[in-house]
């Protein structure tokens, strides 16, 4: 086998160590962890088709379908078809009936005077004696029916006006903000009021129709566990929470050992558990598995990580243990793409999104990789195609180089980042210190390589940029701390101004010229001050 082609193989084989599921990974813990118990999780969409409530069109419920806004009639029909009342309104002879009821078509214009004459399901009508059945549904109008639908009356326990807010109070919320209203809306809206309790009950409207016999016990389970839902941070970062807005934390001495956390610990940190998870749109339901901890507890996973609650977050909305003691972090979204890892020597190390190790070649002088051939191929380069980082650590140390090959590679501060072929799971350091010229990166403390620190600085670089008949020129690509020259060949006064405010020369007469010197990488616009409408440049910083 050539050089080339071990070089993939074993590119190949790392890769796939890196991507391993984290149920086969569980197999080799420090302290054994008992086979992964069962968890499947579902989409609002999901759930509802399963139901049998969201039966689609001639293809099903396809995407097309649900991305299709919902009609006023369509929103009552299904309603009824998951209450058990559709077959009821369907063969319906009370003739009294909405004034537009003719819209609806002759099949459905028993299920408007069904609906006529049965206020309690909260479709009255637009209050002029019609029900424009074709109209597009609104949150507003959807959510005060499915408050009805769960005992709560419009104008008594609630204003129309309000009944968004009041439906928040009472967990439904995940499709108010929907604008236009379409059938996943429609799905999510549903799956809520179904895990709702009804005014004055104890228990969940689900339970109801299960004891009634309208849903059997086994479809049920669909919808008899726990949500994952989205919130953002007063910084406008995402992150996952239960349904009832409680946050989710990760923790980064969870490598090796999924049970790191025990006694007080736990009692800080409780784990979070569901047999039964309802996600948000657009998740995926393989990231999430679940594992048996050493004490025999169960626990749900994302991505292989653990979850846990904190004991400091007593309402929706806190984030108390974000970043605590550098070891424990929200479950962001989109996921880290880096994060950290902990050990008991090692302290915190970086780690991709699955929790296999990074390491940094202290060979490496700084922008440039000198790993290649057989050594690329026991340590093949890693690249995230964005950066998702746990709070502590910083955008700004990361960025990439273009490899010899013209493949990306990340960079910490500068020096490429690697994985280690022999790393076959989370938790393996076996690159640990190998040569002692390959080390974990732990950010805290890494300040680059010996190569790095002992390369003489490459000469400055300078470049002229001639402004002339009124225009800067092409855009400029340079390279960091190359210094770059603006002389002006016109008559007119002309100056250099960046519009993020990181240079600005003066004016310059014909014949003068002015200096900068730009030493972080990123994209420079700039302009002329006195013709800035039109005399535009922009320089790019590499």
């Amino acid at each position: 086998m050539n050089k080339s082609s071990l070089r993939l193989v074993s590119f190949g084989l790392a890769l796939m160590f890196a991507l391993m599921p984290m149920a086969a990974i569980a197999e080799d813990q420090a302290t054994p962890v008992v086979a992964a118990p069962a968890v499947q999780a579902t989409t609002a969409a999901e759930a509802v088709t399963k139901l049998g409530v969201l039966k689609g069109d001639g293809q099903g419920v396809t995407e097309s379908y649900l991305m299709k806004t919902t009609t006023r009639l369509q929103a009552a029909i299904l309603l009824l078809r998951l209450i058990g009342k559709e077959q009821e309104a369907l063969s319906y002879t009370g003739m009294v009936n909405f004034a537009d009821a003719a819209k609806a078509g002759k099949a459905s214009q028993p299920v408007l005077a069904y609906l006529k004459n049965h206020p309690e399901y909260g479709w009255g009508g637009t209050g002029t004696g019609n029900f424009e059945p074709s109209a597009t549904v609104t949150s507003q109008q959807l959510y005060k029916v499915m408050l009805e639908s769960l005992g709560y009356r419009s104008g008594t326990d609630f204003a129309y006006k309000d009944s968004l807010a009041f439906a928040s109070e009472k967990g439904l919320f995940r499709a108010a903000d929907a604008t236009p209203f379409t059938n996943r809306d429609l799905a999510i809206a549903l799956t809520e009021t179904l895990q709702a309790t009804p005014n004055g009950g104890t228990t969940t409207l689900l339970q109801g129709l299960i004891e009634s016999k309208v849903i059997s016990a086994e479809n049920g389970k669909l919808l008899d566990g726990q949500r994952i839902d989205i919130h953002k941070t007063s910084d406008g970062a995402s992150y996952l929470t239960d349904g009832k807005g409680m946050a989710l934390y990760l923790f980064t001495k969870d490598m090796a050992d999924l049970s790191t956390c025990q006694g007080a610990c736990l009692t800080n940190w409780p784990v979070f558990y569901s047999e039964q998870l309802v996600i948000p749109e657009g998740m995926d339901a393989k990231d999430f598995g679940a594992v048996t901890r050493s004490d025999g507890a169960k626990q749900l996973t994302y991505q292989g990580w653990p979850l846990y609650y904190f004991l400091k977050d007593v309402k929706a909305g806190d984030v108390n243990g974000e970043g605590a003691n550098s070891v424990w972090f929200l479950i962001k979204q989109p996921f880290y793409t880096i994060g950290l890892g902990t050990d008991a020597k090692l302290g915190n190390y970086l780690v991709d999104s699955s929790g296999v190790s990074l390491y940094y070649f202290d060979k490496d002088p700084m922008g440039k990789s000198v790993c290649e051939g057989d050594c690329l191929a026991k340590w093949p380069a890693f690249h995230a195609d964005s950066v998702v980082i746990p709070k502590g650590l910083k955008a700004e140390d990361f960025g990439e180089i273009t490899r010899t090959d013209g493949t990306k590679q990340t960079t910490f501060k500068g020096y490429p980042l690697y994985y280690f072929f022999q790393d076959a799971k989370r938790g393996d350091l076996k690159g640990q210190s190998v040569g002692e010229v390959w080390f974990v990166v732990n950010p805290a403390v890494f300040t680059g390589t010996t190569a790095g620190k002992t390369t003489p600085a490459p000469a400055a670089e300078k470049v002229t940029i001639e402004i002339k008949d009124y225009s800067f020129g092409p855009t400029l690509t340079v390279k960091a701390g190359t210094t770059i020259e603006f002389i002006n060949r016109d008559e007119m006064k002309h100056n250099a101004v960046a519009e993020d405010g990181s240079f600005k020369t003066e004016l310059l007469e014909m014949g003068q010229s002015a200096t900068i010197k730009l030493d972080k990488p990123g994209t420079y616009d700039y302009y002329c001050d006195p013709h800035k409408s039109f005399m535009k440049g922009k320089i790019i910083v590499q």
